[in-house]
């Protein structure tokens, strides 16, 4: 318990100074570009700057360094943050991870439109990983992981709820009694040092006096649908647009100028579509943009996001697909308002900036809770849930995962399996070893390994040093076959198939699906000692009682 509590804790002190940092470096040097108008035309009397374009051609050259010194063939994000919290031997690259938050920070501050949410998810994640690795603590890596994950949504939207809540719902897929009150404490402490070393303002301030339940709760259904399609469109112009960048056979130079110089041109005639579009954001809330407007903002947004995260200036998703969103859902409401329905505007803008990112990243519960504790208002939660639900039915229905499950999908990982792969994920094969195994000693010779498998009924030996360190495997076949005197050293299998002691059960009958002989030696990964064996009908047995206990539950 008393690891939990330091764990969590430390997680929140780490997760509010680095997310926290992330976008005050982001505002600061946003705020500098934006000020800098050294580089500014006019046509037809308007002003213009190239200072977008200047500092996105600037942001890809660092891209391309950060590649170079970090070693990155692909940047890394939340989907390798789920993939990890489902394997307990499959640790999260931290070099990578470093470099990929780095290359987010570059982005956005140079004016890509990308997010920021989904490089501190996985960062958090990353700083999960490596603290288990650093400390061997006595919880479990995918617990380290909830608690840097939830830590970085509660800093960043200073909702210490929904990091506990989406650390569940989209990264562990499940509730564990172990892991909630450490992830919860990261969450909490999140958003206390936050609040102590920042001052952290709320993002958004609205105000819900005027709200209409029995107007607004109708406009919501009625609009979910739309914000599901638009949630689905943009899903889809990111992958078409990745998908274009790996069979263009363009380098990754070419790919990241590309996208800089089309989002820089884009930017110098409408800079409010670059970067994290916070500002933006807020003033559609608050019901600001013409409807012409908001439409260039919506079309523009969509295109440059796929542009900038397809070439490869990464990001998150999740920022710009709030944008999208609630420029969706002021569209709506503008509509909607000229029906007669007052106040629908910045009502549906909440609303479809909830669907449309729940329904992108696949976490509908945390959107919910997310508008809850940004807005403290029950009714402005209430509508966006009843968006949310209908844009999550439509997206399925069309896309049929979340962006982060496409990901996976296309790497051919399926974390969508259901609890009884979860399950074997989860369950180490440590736990039944038999450490009973015929061994011998490296010097010993055939006859007498003969005889110590006679006595002991079985048919192999495993050749163990001094140490207990596993050097290979020899079967009763080969000893009989040479003469008595023969040193075993030379007859036994040095690169026999064998399961780490930290493998799953799914793992292991992955690995004895390959496999022929008596048993499969179980080796300590990182100290090479052996710890014991076990055998096809232990996994398998251990299989049918785990799916036995889910079908009794599932009952239950």
């Amino acid at each position: 318990m008393g690891g939990g509590i330091l764990c969590g804790i430390s997680f929140g002190f780490v997760m509010s100074l680095v997310s926290n940092g992330f976008v005050i470096g982001v505002r600061w040097l946003t705020t500098f570009r934006e000020s800098n108008l050294l580089q500014t035309f006019t046509i037809g009397g308007l002003p213009f700057s190239l200072g977008p374009l200047i500092s996105l051609l600037l942001a890809a050259s660092l891209l391309l360094v950060v590649r170079r010194i970090f070693h990155i063939t692909r940047w890394h994000g939340p989907a390798d943050s789920i993939y990890a919290a489902h394997r307990t031997d499959n640790e999260l690259d931290v070099r990578a991870g470093f470099g990929s938050t780095l290359a987010a920070f570059i982005s956005a501050s140079g004016g890509a439109s990308v997010g920021q949410y989904g490089p501190l998810v996985h960062f958090g994640a990353t700083m999960g990983s490596f603290l288990r690795q650093m400390t061997g603590g006595v919880l479990t890596t995918d617990v380290f992981i909830g608690c840097g994950v939830a830590g970085a949504i509660a800093a960043g939207f200073n909702a210490p709820i929904a990091g506990l809540v989406f650390a569940h719902e989209a990264i562990l897929r499940h509730f564990s009694m172990r892991a909630i009150a450490p992830i919860a404490i990261a969450s909490i402490s999140a958003v206390w040092f936050s609040d102590r070393l920042f001052d952290v303002a709320p993002l958004f301030s609205l105000d819900s006096s005027g709200f209409d339940m029995a107007q607004m709760l109708p406009s919501a259904l009625v609009a979910g649908p739309i914000f599901g399609i638009v949630a689905v469109l943009f899903m889809l112009a990111i992958r078409y647009s990745a998908r274009f960048a790996a069979t263009s056979g363009w380098s990754p130079a070419r790919l990241l100028f590309s996208a800089a110089i089309i989002t820089g041109l884009a930017g110098t005639a409408v800079p409010e579509v670059l970067g994290l579009g916070t500002g933006p954001l807020a003033h559609m809330l608050e019901g600001g943009f013409a409807f012409e407007f908001l439409a260039v903002l919506l079309v523009l947004k969509l295109a440059l996001t796929a542009l900038c995260i397809g070439f490869g200036m990464f990001g998150g998703v999740f920022s710009p697909a709030l944008f999208v969103g609630a420029a969706t859902g002021a569209i709506c409401g503008r509509i909607i308002a000229a029906l007669g329905i007052i106040g629908a505007a910045p009502t549906l803008a909440i609303c479809g900036m909830a669907a449309v990112a729940s329904a992108v990243i696949g976490a509908p519960v945390s959107g919910v809770v997310i508008i809850l504790e940004m807005t403290m208002s029950y009714e402005f939660a209430l509508a966006a849930m009843l968006s949310i639900v209908v844009a999550i039915i439509v997206s399925n229905l069309l896309f049929g995962h979340s962006f982060f499950d496409r990901q996976l999908l296309d790497r051919g990982i399926n974390v969508a399996q259901g609890r009884g792969h979860i399950e074997m994920m989860e369950t180490p094969v440590v736990n039944i070893v038999d450490t009973g195994f015929p061994e011998a000693h490296p010097d010993a010779l055939s006859g007498e390994v003969v005889k110590l498998l006679a006595g002991a009924g079985a048919t192999e030996a495993y050749l163990i040093d001094k140490n207990g360190k596993f050097l290979g495997k020899v079967g009763l076949h080969d000893l009989i076959s040479v003469p008595a005197n023969t040193s075993v050293a030379g007859l036994a299998d040095t690169t026999p198939i064998l399961i780490k002691h930290d493998a799953s059960l799914q793992q292991a009958i992955e690995v004895a699906s390959q496999f022929v002989g008596e048993s499969i030696p179980v080796v300590n990964r990182d100290t090479g000692e052996m710890l014991g064996i076990v055998t096809e009908a232990d996994l398998f047995q251990l299989y049918l009682s785990l799916q036995t206990r889910i079908a009794d539950l599932e009952r239950a």
